[in-house]
């Protein structure tokens, strides 16, 4: 049998990175369609970073990139909706909520942890971590989601291009019936990921049948209703699992092949798909978006993963003129520390594969936006990907013999720049003097900070004004254009930029002490698959 780790050999390794795709209509005249006003001004489908979630956890889903849209075109409560999972009651969201656990680390031993208080510690950490799973899996959070309309926000962390076509309420709850374990030793929260579809794909049910969250959609966008705006945030866990884990797992060959559903259990365990396997995937969901009648549809690319610091870059790079480091491992283990016979790792050519893997995803995107609006379909592209290269602080803003002629740095709004220090694409870290570094990804080293959705929500933006989209004010005034987020609004809202957590300290060590103490990142990032 093939090693899963093996770079197929229809992966086409690129020496240079992709150029970036500045104009979101890709230059096709689409004719004007018939705008008038619909119901649904916004609305969203993706995976985590569409959802919410940061520092381990989707819990503030008020603060995503869609909200934030939401809020500057004006909207109200009723009129953008999307699941909430940071109940007073609750444990601040699923799986385990980073940031919230070092506050109260914080509060119980203080911004650091001595040797003879560890003992205490574990026993701290486990009592914390039963009352999140009781919670989950036989408290409050355990029960029936309340049924309704369809949230504008149907994004679902870990789901990639198959979940919204294929996952029902009904798969969920039968997955979600069986009897859980009160495991001392491991208190992982069983199924995390169905809890928090399962509030999604109860709204998208209608009646007793059970439907996808594209069916969900296509309805909403039907004459009586109508959506304005439809983003699609999908691809990024195609390959995600890849840094997560350290441990690529290509999807196997023939997946094309298959139907979608035998897909579903062909995917098991992989957490990098083939461009082929990409590619049948974006098919089959290419199909479905084209049956949705939206006003606009904007199309998302993949970013870059091997730039998110969950996967350190050591030593220096391979040569000056690289993008690329020797080997990527976790951001706490130092280069002083390092040994590649021990600790886990990808090495450089996993790294350039792993990116080439998404550069092939990115074009088959580009294309089907090509195709849709050759057809006249007024549908865009909005080049995730490049506004994180832009970002990429050791790849390219402290290389510069690495950047590649069309790069230019990302302008951050004022409000951000006047941060101490800057706010960058390096691991989180603070102490009892605030943040030292990092500032636009969360404590997982995977997803953004508040201000890092309020960048992306910055892009979007700019897509939909091209399309001709209208903000409003709170009043529901017209704004000037060009729309500028109030990101003041965001910082204050950002607690780990406005009082950053004093135990992320320099040399990460609680995060370092979590990730043996708990497996953090193979269990509460878990972007492989299991069977169904």
């Amino acid at each position: 049998m093939a090693n899963p780790r093996d770079i197929p050999d229809e992966v086409t390794i690129n020496t240079t990175p992709r150029k970036p795709v500045t104009d979101p209509t890709l230059g096709i005249d689409v004719p004007a369609g018939e705008a008038g006003a619909a119901k649904h001004r916004l609305v969203t489908i993706g995976d985590s970073l569409t959802h919410g979630f940061m520092s381990a956890a989707v819990s503030r889903t008020d603060l995503s990139w869609p909200a934030i849209v939401a809020y500057e075109l004006g909207l109200s409560a009723d009129q953008f909706t999307f699941p909430t999972y940071e109940k007073p009651d609750g444990p601040g969201g699923l799986p385990l909520n980073l940031e919230r656990l070092a506050r109260s680390f914080e509060k119980r031993f203080g911004a650091k942890l001595d040797f003879w208080e560890i003992v205490t510690a574990g026993l701290w950490l486990q009592s914390y971590m039963d009352k999140i799973e009781d919670y989950w899996e036989r408290g409050t959070g355990a029960r029936t989601p309340r049924g309704g309309p369809p949230f504008h926000n149907m994004a679902v962390y870990g789901w990639d291009l198959l979940d919204p076509q294929l996952l029902t309420s009904d798969m969920v709850a039968t997955r979600l019936a069986g009897p859980t374990r009160d495991d001392p030793f491991s208190q992982l929260v069983e199924h995390h990921q169905d809890r928090a579809a399962w509030p999604v794909l109860q709204r998208a049910r209608k009646g007793t049948t059970g439907r996808t969250v594209l069916d969900a959609v296509a309805e909403m966008s039907g004459p009586r209703q109508g959506i304005e705006t439809l983003v699609v945030v999908l691809g990024s866990n195609n390959a995600l699992g890849s840094v997560v884990t350290l441990k690529p797992a290509w999807t196997p060959e023939g997946y094309d092949a298959l139907s979608p559903t035998k897909r579903l259990a062909a995917r098991a365990g992989r957490n990098l798909w083939r461009p082929s396997a990409f590619a049948a995937d974006w098919s089959d969901l290419e199909a479905k978006l084209r049956k949705v009648t939206a006003q606009h549809i904007i199309i998302a690319t993949v970013p870059s993963v091997t730039i998110a610091p969950v996967a350190r870059g050591t030593y220096t790079k391979v040569k000056p003129t690289s993008r690329y480091f020797p080997y990527y491992t976790r951001p706490w283990i130092a280069d002083e520390d390092f040994n590649p016979k021990r600790d886990p790792h990808i090495t450089e050519d996993e790294a350039r594969a792993i990116d080439s893997a998404i550069d092939a995803y990115n074009q088959t995107m580009i294309d089907s936006v090509t195709a849709a609006r050759t057809d006249g379909l007024d549908w865009y592209l909005f080049d995730m990907g490049s506004t994180l290269d832009r970002l990429a602080t050791r790849r390219y803003i402290e290389s510069p013999w690495a950047r590649p002629d069309w790069w230019t740095p990302y302008e951050l709004p004022p409000a951000l720049r006047a941060l101490d220090p800057e706010p960058s694409t390096r691991f989180f870290r603070s102490g009892p003097d605030g943040r030292t570094a990092g500032g636009l990804f969360s404590l997982d080293g995977v997803h953004p900070t508040t201000i890092g959705y309020g960048i992306l929500a910055q892009e979007v933006i700019k897509v939909m004004e091209v399309a001709g989209v209208t903000f409003n004010d709170r009043n529901g005034q017209a704004r000037n254009t060009p729309v500028r987020i109030d990101f003041d609004r965001l910082i204050r809202g950002d607690t780990l930029i406005s009082s950053p957590p004093a135990s992320i300290s320099n040399n990460l060590s609680l995060l370092g002490w979590l990730d043996d103490k708990l497996d953090l990142l193979n269990k509460f990032l878990p972007f492989v698959h299991s069977p169904l």
